[in-house]
């Protein structure tokens, strides 16, 4: 059995289990990704990060 880390959605609590023993709602694996050479979504993570950037830039 793997254990990990939850986090839940609603209200923040950091957990092992399934659900949120505190208010029941879904709950979010908190660990990034691993590190892969053959990067999938790279391009689209750092077109992201760019659009971000620029947004960042028009609304100051």
């Amino acid at each position: 059995m793997k254990m990990k880390m939850h986090k839940c959605n609603l209200c923040n609590v950091y957990t092992l289990k399934d659900n949120c023993p505190d208010c029941g709602g879904s709950l979010n694996v908190i660990y990034p990704p691993k590190y892969s050479i053959d990067d999938k979504y790279g391009k689209y993570r750092r077109k992201l990060k760019e659009e971000a950037k620029e947004q960042a830039k028009r609304t100051n």
